[in-house]
């Protein structure tokens, strides 16, 4: 039973190379596999499971975040926020490099969306750099990189479901993930300080030619500055602050989120049935998308555990003289390389089930004598694999915001200039990952 748990998980991860959709491929095969391995009988399990996912609570703020964020972007507030930040930094070296970090991730608090992020600020962002003598491999890289931080900065989808897997508190999880989101956005702040005085004498003559451009670019004034700049901030606030003082519940903020998104549509005079429509339409097919691969991951980890997979898998390791640091390092490459291929959502409903027993396995004192409880244990693996699959969705050559990067960028830059701009990103997200193994209290600094 163990090595067919492991040929089935084999032949999960090749089908989907395949290009069939994710829950097709997770529900079709496990029943197939279930049919014939385990009996008719051992799918009245099933129902119970599905019904017990879908009733789960936490579960509705995913479709109330996704149409929060698209109502922002719809609006057009990423835009408009960009040039408010261009007029917070103007006169500073490299402002519109830190203007596009801070966009970044205000969009990242504000929507958690990441695709549609990297896309709005490629399309924003990357003519404005470029017409401003900033180097294409930077200008790429900055972006892809800032537009990705919606991967730990809350309210992050990634977060819910890791959450819902874990079986942890979503607001913990999103107060362990401000820190290691702060260190991110500082980290690229100084280095977009640093990489624009390198091209300072460069930027200061294009910025000189292009004065009127310029104002163009910040020309955001009075009350309409501060409705840009502030209303985001005050809308991040109510729903963050409403989780972290225990007033609402993850999915009650989503839901003054998702209000409070429209009210902004409003005050911009963006809000009509076109709008509502088209946001509609977008929050429906992201969320199915999200359920049905959930419902098709309930079925293989149903499968998979009836073929004794996760007691093979806790044996090899547990008795094989693997320590529990040498298993997180595994999982840390091999939910990496798998970021390469597979779509956050796939990854987290398909690898986390199979390691958690694992996790649980080895216990707290094994992983850290500095963690407490099986609580921050998990806790602290949820944030290590959120920042690992972030770091994965930037890396060449099958880094998904590079693809969403090159859709917008086209001719303008090279590929090979991309792939420079991105490195010293992954190297600053890839110290993050070790100092976050190495002091696993950090995270518990807002938490």
């Amino acid at each position: 039973m163990e090595y067919i748990a492991l040929i089935f998980f084999a032949a999960v991860l090749l089908f989907l190379l395949t290009g069939i959709p994710v829950s097709f491929v997770l529900g079709g095969l496990s029943v197939w596999v279930g049919y014939w391995v385990l009996g008719e009988d051992f799918f009245r399990f099933l129902p119970s499971r599905i019904f017990g996912v879908m009733q789960n609570y936490v579960l509705i703020a995913v479709p109330l975040f996704i149409f929060m964020g698209v109502t922002l972007e719809r609006a057009g507030i990423a835009e408009d926020l960009l040039r408010a930040m261009a007029k917070v930094f103007r006169g500073v070296v490299g402002g519109m490099a830190v203007s596009v970090v801070w966009v970044g991730a205000l969009l990242a608090a504000s929507t958690g969306i990441v695709g549609a992020t990297v896309v709005t600020m490629g399309a924003i962002s990357l003519p404005i750099l470029l017409k401003y003598g900033y180097r294409p491999s930077f200008a790429s890289g900055i972006i892809a990189a800032s537009g990705t931080l919606g991967q730990i900065i809350p309210p992050s989808i990634v977060l819910v479901l890791l959450g819902s897997v874990f079986n942890i508190s979503v607001g913990d999880l999103f107060a362990a993930a401000i820190l290691p989101g702060a260190l991110l956005v500082l980290g690229y702040t100084l280095y977009a300080l640093w990489a624009s005085y390198r091209d300072r004498e460069q930027l200061k003559r294009v910025e000189k030619r292009l004065e009127s451009a310029d104002s163009e670019v910040t020309q955001i004034e009075g009350v309409q500055f501060w409705f840009t700049l502030v209303i985001p901030l005050l809308l991040i606030v109510a729903v963050l602050g409403s989780i972290f003082a225990g007033i609402a519940s993850p999915t009650e903020a989503a839901a003054i989120g998702a209000a409070g998104s429209l009210l902004i549509a409003a005050g911009r005079g963006k809000l009509n049935l076109a709008l509502v429509h088209q946001v509609a339409r977008e929050t429906t097919y992201m969320s199915s998308m999200v359920f049905f691969i959930l419902l098709g991951a309930t079925t293989f980890s149903l499968v998979f555990r009836g073929l004794n997979g996760d007691i093979f898998l806790i044996d090899f390791f547990t008795e094989g003289g693997y320590s529990a640091r040498e298993f997180l390092w595994v999982v840390v490459i091999i939910v990496f390389i798998a970021g390469f291929f597979i779509d956050f959502i796939e990854i987290i409903f398909i690898v986390v089930p199979v390691i958690l027993p694992i996790i649980k396995a080895y216990g707290v004192d094994d992983f850290s004598s500095a963690l407490a409880t099986e609580s921050e244990l998990l806790l602290w693996f949820a944030i290590l694999l959120a920042i690992n699959l972030q770091t994965s969705f930037l890396t060449p050559p099958f880094g998904f915001s590079l693809f969403y990067l090159k859709g917008v960028a086209g001719d303008r830059v090279s590929t090979q200039a991309m792939y420079r701009g991105i490195l010293p990103f992954i190297i600053m997200q890839l110290v993050l990952i070790v100092l976050l193994i190495a002091f696993p209290r950090l995270i518990f600094f807002t938490v």
